[in-house]
């Protein structure tokens, strides 16, 4: 890839480090400090599961989970320092798109400390899951986008097949951001480019990579779109267009907004920036698409702000470029960085929860939830991290009061892939069996060696269950764990016995896609 000659690249490795070593030492600080995310329990439980897709992901972040634990182990802190190591990956990956537009040693270092410190960032990229890869995609096409605008040679338009096919393997947003690059291909001189073949070589290339996927969401009836129907229409909150724009205020650190407003204007100003005006236009593009379906999760838009960002920072330096300016420069880059610490423990665990609490208080922040869900002290990025251990122990506690002959036969039937992912992942020490569920790729799992002769169930309404087993007894209660989300809290858990009715016709009422 072309280089910017007047930054050699020694340059940029010691403008970067600082933000490398910031960004690790902050993550490396609070990566245990809270016990698994529900999410993390269930990707740990699906890499016992691979296969060419789920419910509500593609899965290619499973695979890569499940080569790392294979070296690494499940641990909490093991799968964390993936993810941390992915961040830390993506924050070198913008400094660099920096460094491609011809930024130099400031503007480089102000974007990597910037990104290394917004929150949205913070949070997703500290504990494991698709996001953290997903985020790395976008910036990595970024950096192939960038020669190709410029120059238009064919190895980059192979290149970027290849990042977007990767990407779509590992999240389907990444749809948006090639909604974004023909957009911006249309409004740009390069247009002609998409007459040529290569385009349709790098369509081709990020369509095979992403056909395992879609071949499984085929063959299963395509529940990805049953489940974006029902999260959006029945469980995620819809707060509009202006609260989904103030919240991006506050995930990308609201003292950075003038670069990010430097960047979506800035390129048409400049004039040697012009060239790179389909960033913004990519950025623009992304929003559109994210207001006009509804979508409603406000970090869904995070991994397109390195396309104002990286423009942003430049212009800023240029700003600043005369001698007496350049303290300002810094002063305002410092002031960024300031920002970015104290939002810190809002968007990972450095507090422990009373401290969380205060600390947000303090700093007059009030909790947004995302979900249709009450919250507790803790907002819902870290209340995931609590009462799983404690639920797990309650659930051994009932299985470990049976005799063996009926232990033999029992299975555990949990309403999500949180809890049956913590079943799978913390109940090995207990000697639990795996878990059953209704709940999205769960379901698909099937029902093991379960005979419907006993079976510890969570949650459900005493009633109604007695209508489906012969004998129902409450044996036990889920712990009331403070910090944890409080619809995990003391839900009844049954011990129920011999299924009146044929388990092929119980399993499919049990289906929850969502």
């Amino acid at each position: 890839m072309p280089e910017n000659p007047s930054t050699p690249l020694r340059v940029t490795l010691i403008a970067l480090l600082p933000a490398l070593c910031l960004k690790l030492g902050l993550h490396l600080a609070a990566l245990s400090q809270y016990g698994y995310f529900r999410d993390e329990l269930y990707y740990v439980a699906s890499t016992g599961h691979l296969g060419f897709g789920y419910v509500e992901h593609p899965p290619l972040f499973i695979w890569l989970l499940a080569v790392w634990t294979g070296i690494f182990g499940e641990s909490v802190g093991a799968i964390r320092i993936f993810s941390v190591l992915a961040g830390t990956a993506h924050v070198a990956v913008v400094g660099l798109m920096v460094r491609s537009i011809g930024g130099r040693a400031f503007a480089q270092a102000f974007a990597a400390l910037a990104t290394a410190l917004t929150p949205v960032f913070l949070g997703s990229q500290h504990f494991y899951s698709m996001n953290v890869f997903d985020q790395f995609f976008w910036a990595t096409a970024g950096l192939v986008l960038i020669p190709l605008f410029r120059t238009g040679k064919s190895e980059y338009w192979l290149r970027l097949g290849l990042v977007l096919g990767l990407g779509l393997l590992n999240k389907i947003s990444v749809l948006f951001l090639g909604a974004g690059i023909i957009v911006a291909f249309l409004l740009s001189p390069s247009r002609r480019a998409l007459l040529t073949r290569w385009p349709w070589f790098a369509g081709g290339i990020s369509l095979l990579l992403f056909l395992p996927f879609l071949i499984w969401q085929a063959v299963h009836g395509f529940p990805l779109l049953e489940f974006i129907r029902n999260a959006t229409s029945i469980k995620m909150v819809n707060p509009g267009p202006i609260a989904f724009l103030r919240a991006q205020v506050l995930n990308m650190n609201p003292l950075a907004a003038p670069v990010f407003l430097a960047g979506l204007v800035g390129v048409f100003l400049v004039k040697d920036l012009r060239q790179y005006a389909f960033m913004p236009v990519i950025f623009l593009t992304v929003v559109a698409i994210l207001l006009g379906s509804g979508s409603n999760k406000a970090y869904y838009l995070a991994a397109a702000y390195p396309f104002l960002l990286v423009p942003g920072v430049v212009v800023v330096e240029r700003l600043c470029a005369r001698s007496f300016a350049r303290i300002a420069g810094w002063a305002y880059a410092g002031i960024v960085v300031v920002g970015g610490l104290l939002a810190t423990p809002l968007a990972i665990p450095i507090l422990p929860p009373e401290a969380f609490v205060d600390y947000q208080r303090r700093l007059g922040v009030a909790q947004q939830p995302e979900e249709r869900s009450t919250l507790g002290p803790l907002p819902q990025h870290l209340a995931d991290m609590f009462g799983w251990e404690e639920f797990v122990a309650e659930i051994a506690k009932a299985y470990n009061a049976l005799p063996p002959s009926e232990r033999a036969k029992c299975a555990i039937f949990v309403r999500n892939y949180g809890e049956a992912g913590a079943i799978d992942v913390l109940g090995r020490k207990y000697g639990l069996p795996h878990a059953i569920s209704g709940h999205n790729t769960y379901w698909y799992w099937g029902t093991g060696s379960y005979n419907g002769e006993v079976l510890i169930m969570v949650g459900g309404n005493l009633d109604e269950e007695a209508r489906t087993f012969e004998s129902v007894e409450r044996v036990g209660t889920t712990p009331d764990s403070k910090y944890s989300m409080p619809y995990e809290r003391n839900r009844p858990i049954y011990l129920c016995k011999k299924l009146k009715i044929p388990l092929r016709e119980a399993w499919g009422r049990s289906r929850e896609i969502i």
